[in-house]
Order: structure tokens, then C-alpha cells, then sequence
């Protein structure tokens, strides 16, 4: 069985045992979190819409951290402009306990 969950305006595919990384979510480590579920597929059969509304995916907070540093760097050619900025978007790592229908 998996789901299809929002968080952050982006869908994730998760199954029950599935660690993710979602957009940074307000909650303790160790806490439990339920998540809006887009869609939800079992063995070929699909359910989408409002019946999907009622299935509830919930998940354990295992960290809060952030990605690996990526460097942006702004460049104007002949102008001798140049700004070189880095940046780290947090994330919550979140596992997926449970997918009820």
C-alpha cells in the first residue's frame, strides 16, 4: 500500500517504513504528525478525491536538520558585479508509521 502526501506544496510517494525528507515541519523530535493525503493505491486499485480526504498518514518526527550547502553565485558580465551567497533549506526527516483507508 502507499499514499500520495502534500507538505510544503510539493507530493511525496510514501510507503508504511519510508523515511522522508519534507519541508520543515513545527514539531519535537519523537513527536507524531499526520499529513494531507492526496491519493491513495492499493494492489491496482486507486482512490482519489474525497474518499482519499478520509485515509490519514501518520508519521514520527526523527530529525530536524538541514541540506548540504549549495552556493549561488550572481554574475554581471563587464560590470565587475559579483555577489557569491550560500544557503541550507531546512527539512524534517519524518517515518512513515502508518497508512489507514
Amino acid at each position: 500500500m502507499y499514499a500520495i502526501i502534500e507538505n510544503g506544496g510539493k507530493q511525496y510517494k510514501v510507503s508504511e517504513g519510508d523515511v522522508v525528507r519534507v519541508e520543515k515541519l513545527r514539531a519535537e523530535v519523537g513527536s507524531e504528525v499526520t499529513f494531507n493525503v492526496v491519493m491513495v493505491g492499493d494492489d491496482g486499485n486507486v482512490t482519489v478525491g474525497e474518499a482519499a480526504k478520509s485515509a490519514k498518514v501518520t508519521a514520527t518526527v526523527q530529525a530536524q536538520d538541514k541540506y548540504k550547502k549549495i552556493i549561488v553565485f550572481k554574475y554581471k558580465a563587464k560590470k565587475n558585479e559579483r555577489k557569491k551567497q550560500g544557503h541550507r533549506q531546512p527539512f524534517t526527516a519524518v517515518k512513515i508509521e502508518k497508512i489507514t483507508v
